[in-house]
């Protein structure tokens, strides 16, 4: 059946346009995105504390905001695919959006894609991309390798100097590398910057080299003033420099500018398709903020509503319940001890349940190593849960949090989180770095069953 809606992308853009699509009885069909352009949620999930989103006078750390703002969307009758869109058209009626596993017809279409961290593309950097070099400090931050070692950010606005920040709770200090010679960072981020003895700022300089043997241990830098060269010993380097529209799905179907974002009238949805519209950072070069892109999500629900009533194209949904039941809370594992632990539980948490399951189950063994405030995490953790429950007892999983059992994380030789490895028998048959499709977890499961 052709949908009245579907919202490519679920940031703040996307899921909100997905509250108001729901709460007009038009039951939207949200393709969450799984890798592709960043990773469902948005850039909020690799944020820690959100300070500037209204409704929340102490902050909100951005996964859990993404959380809140995802259960409101489906307590309202929303419908998640957690694929990636791998093609659309956009040129015939209904429209038409291909998944990995699904073929979605629908008659109007709302692109809140968002943008993707940019990249230097200097030598080496394919080489030490997660053996030194992040775009993600929120994520990765927490690795044993970047405690208490000299740790870099490239990038002057406030992405750069909030993941400075952070990063001097594990590092022994932290260097920012700013092109110019002032923060693009808002008043207070940057003050903060500039009053933390921990973090050193280096004005006009440039990145220019990336030198280590298995792992970073030090950059090249280059003062644009002067010319001047020289190395900096660091064993961490994070990215913060800028984003890139997500719009090669609809390369050469919608009007772009100059540099790929969707060009719309000004403070308007509406693309140049009839029935397309656009939320978010993916139409919007210059407030790029979470609050600026659930407006527009906002906005462009309220106009599809309309464009699908004028054209007669609405097929609306009837309640049982005029109000929904109460949105479900993210539940969190309780750590195992020995009064607690369950040798037949599906997923546990932490050293003692990994040190149990290790030495004494004969069934498959997923370790999740997690962080806190890894957005990452929070997406492949639901996705790890119901890939248990499939498998009904015959594998089990264990989450360790990275910062509270880092001795374990060191002895794994975790880089990043979210890190996933499998045993069977005290053996390592296959690890993985980052968010996974529940089918590459679910093949090597098999494998190993049917073995």
């Amino acid at each position: 059946m052709t949908e009245n809606l579907v919202i490519i992308g679920s940031g703040p853009a996307g899921y909100t346009a997905a509250i108001y699509a729901a709460r007009a009885n038009l039951q939207p069909l949200v393709i969450t995105g799984f890798k592709k352009g960043g990773i469902a949620g948005g850039q909020l999930m690799t944020t820690t504390l959100v300070e500037n989103f209204p409704g929340f006078p102490d902050g909100v750390l951005g996964p859990e905001l993404m959380d809140r703002i995802k259960a409101q969307a489906i307590r309202w009758g929303t419908k998640l695919i957690e694929e990636d869109a791998e093609g659309i058209d956009l040129l015939n009626r209904p429209f038409t959006i291909k998944t990995d596993q699904k073929l979605i017809t629908a008659h109007s279409v709302i692109i809140a894609t968002g943008a993707s961290a940019n990249r230097l593309d200097l030598p080496n950097e394919k080489l030490f991309w997660t053996r030194g070099i992040s775009a993600c400090a929120i994520c990765d931050g927490a690795t044993p390798q970047f405690r208490n070692t000299e740790l870099a950010v490239v990038g002057g606005g406030d992405s750069a100097c909030e993941e400075a920040e952070y990063l001097t709770k594990y590092g022994s200090h932290v260097h920012i590398l700013v092109r110019s010679n002032k923060f693009k960072a808002s008043a207070a981020m940057a003050d903060r910057v500039i009053a933390n003895t921990m973090i050193t700022i280096h004005w006009n300089t440039l990145l220019i080299g990336l030198e280590g043997d298995h792992w970073l241990n030090s950059i090249k830098l280059k003062d644009i003033k002067t010319n001047k060269e020289r190395n900096l010993s660091v064993k961490g380097l994070f990215y913060a420099i800028g984003h890139t529209p997500n719009t090669d799905l609809v390369a050469n179907q919608l009007q772009t500018n100059s540099k790929g974002y969707l060009i719309t009238k000004q403070g308007r949805p509406e693309t140049s398709i009839e029935g397309v519209f656009s939320a978010g950072d993916v139409a919007d070069s210059e407030w790029r903020q979470g609050i600026t892109a659930a407006s527009s999500g906002c906005k462009a629900a309220l106009v599809a509503e309309r464009w699908l009533s004028k054209n007669n194209l609405s097929r609306l949904i009837e309640r049982e319940e005029l109000n929904p039941s109460i949105a479900q809370k993210k539940l969190d594992l309780v750590t195992s001890t020995k009064e607690n632990y369950n040798s037949n539980a599906l997923l546990q948490k932490g050293s003692y349940a990994l040190r149990r399951l290790y030495h004494e189950s004969k069934r498959p063994l997923l370790v999740i190593y997690t962080s806190a405030n890894c957005g990452p995490c929070y997406i492949l953790k639901p996705q790890i849960k119901r890939l248990l429950e499939e498998f009904e007892g015959s594998v089990q999983g264990v989450e360790i949090d990275i910062e509270i059992d880092q001795k374990i994380a060191e002895q794994a030789e975790i880089a990043g989180t979210p890190t996933i490895h499998l045993f069977k028998d005290k053996i390592l048959i296959q690890k993985w770095s980052g968010v996974k499709q529940r089918s590459v977890f679910r093949e090597a499961i098999k494998n190993i069953l049917n073995s």
